[in-house]
Formats: C-alpha cells, structure tokens, sequence
C-alpha cells in the first residue's frame, strides 16, 4: 500500500548544522530534499546554523526529516528541542540518539545484552599506554566517542605512533577509545522500521575508508549482495536488528561492523542519522530490495514521530 505524501504535510528537511560534519550533512540534505520534492512532498530546507531551530513552529512545519550529521543533530540535542516543540521527526529518540552517539557507553550497552563488539580501553592523559598495547595488540585504532564520518581516527601500527594518535583524538573529544583492530570484511546493516536490510560489503583502497574516501573519491568499492554465505548473513541482520533496539534506537539506523574470515563479527557503531550523499550505504542496501531513493525518503518521513 502506498503513501499518501499529502498526509505528511510540510517538512522541514534539517541539514548543515554546525557540527564538524556539517559539509556532509548539506549533501545528504539535498539529496534528501530533492527526492522528497520528486514524490510531491511539500519540503523544504531548513539549516539551524542559519536560522533558530525554534523559529520551526512559526513556518508551521508538520515533521521534520532530520539530515544533520555528527554533534546537535545526531546526539539526542536537536531531537529534545524537537521533542519540546511537539514536531515529529525521523529516526531515534533522545535516549537513543545520545547513546548511540557515544561509542564508549553503546559498547558498556551492547556488551551487557551479548552484542559481540571489539574489545577496547579508554584513553586519558594519564593512561599506562604499554599497558594498553599489551593489551590490545598492534595494530590498533584510535577514536573520539563521539564523533563520526571516521574524523579524528587513527590506525596505529606502530608504539611510537600512540601518543600523537591520541592527541588528535583527544582535541575532538575528551572521551577517546583505543580499540582492537579487526582484520576482516567490513559490513554494515541497514535497519528501516521492522527491517534489516541486506549487508553492504565495503571494499577500500588499502583498507582505508576514512573521511574522504567515504565521500570525495571513488576509489571504494561497494558491494550488496556482500557475498556472505545466507545463513551468515541472516544472522548478522538479525543481531543488527537486536543492536539497534537494545540502544532503543527506532525509525532507521544503520549498524557498522567486521566479519572475520573465521565467521565471527564485531559491531563497531550505530548511526541513527546515516548519510544520504551519492556515496552513502542506505540508499545501496535499500536498491537491492527494490526501494528506490525518493522511495526510502518518504518511507523515512512517513516513520517520524513524536516520542513525548
């Protein structure tokens, strides 16, 4: 059964911002914003680094499809200033965002409910770093909590390389994980509503998917069907889809991780405000059930809600 775009009244597709992924977010806005235009929904822009988010009520926006990426879109801030304003929008809760946003707490989470995710330590100025070398092993990644689009991650092959490692980090986000590095494939799952949707395999130029080969080139290659055996793959959806409701995420998500050439997977992260830009994991996931873009945005849209 189809929706009725008209039902969904005037939207307000949020995107920019001022977190450090506001470039992003302008780009999976317009992409957002045009498909939503191309199926008849009365959209429009709406960029809170430019106008109050509080002046939405006066424009008489009924939803809101939230496009904004990283810190005040994608951690639970603007989904409480929305809460307050009664506005339904896409996506998680307040609750839900928060904690996704926070690597270090999804992982205390996913480890209490039984979601295999890699083992990691906590950094701080005074950390006992062969300590942690011990224990992690080289090589090692290095990240802010909360931060995404890989900005400020480093893999570290080398002792030496630690140290200006977690200064990076650290200049992001006072929160900053050591983490184990997993050799392997690197997937994500899709989640839409009820749905988790078939994995994309990501294939980088050394194993390099950082900030601009996600985006800015096209040396990455994306794979759905991901070419894991059935069974596999059924069972990796299906822990997806527990990862994403046991943070009390809701709407859509999308799940990363690594498969280890032994079958055993790790969950690395939830997004709860994925990027929609051309070079995005969604929209692939989304084609391979026959859900075209325009398609998924309204589909998104139609899930908004109010959570008070």
């Amino acid at each position: 059964m189809g929706i009725d775009v008209k039902s969904l009244g005037k939207v307000a597709v949020l995107m920019g911002g001022p977190s450090s992924e506001r470039e992003i977010s302008l780009l999976s806005g317009a992409g957002v914003l045009a498909a939503l235009r191309e199926k008849g929904v009365d959209a429009h822009g709406f960029d809170p680094a430019v106008y109050s988010i509080f002046d939405l009520p006066k424009e008489k926006f009924d939803r809101v499809f939230i496009a904004l990426h990283g810190r005040f879109g994608e951690d639970g801030t603007v989904q409480g200033v929305l809460e307050t304003l009664s506005i339904p929008y896409t996506g998680s809760g307040v609750l839900a965002s928060a904690l996704a946003m926070d690597k270090w707490r999804t992982k205390l989470v996913w480890q209490a409910a039984g979601i295999p995710t890699p083992r990691y330590q906590v950094l701080g100025a005074d950390s006992d770093l062969t300590r942690v070398l011990d224990d992690l092993g080289l090589p090692l990644i290095v990240k802010p909590a909360r931060e995404g689009s890989s900005i400020g991650v480093t893999k570290v092959n080398m002792a030496s390389e630690l140290p200006l490692a977690f200064t990076l980090a650290h200049k992001l986000d006072p929160l900053v994980l050591a983490e184990e590095f997993i050799a392997g494939q690197e997937l994500t799952a899709t989640i839409v509503g009820d749905d988790a949707l078939p994995l994309v395999r990501i294939e980088a130029p050394e194993g390099k998917y950082d900030y601009a080969n996600k985006y800015f080139t096209d040396n990455v290659h994306y794979h759905c069907p991901a070419g894991v055996r059935a069974a596999l793959e059924d069972e990796i959806r299906h822990m997806a889809l527990r990862a994403f409701r046991i943070l009390g995420c809701s709407g859509w998500g999308r799940a990363d991780l690594m498969l280890r050439p032994d079958g055993s997977y790790a969950f690395l992260e939830m997004n709860t405000s994925p990027g929609m830009t051309g070079h995005s994991l969604v929209p692939m996931a989304a084609r391979a059930v026959g859900l075209s873009y325009p398609d998924l945005c309204v589909r998104i849209l139609a899930l908004a809600r109010c959570r008070q």
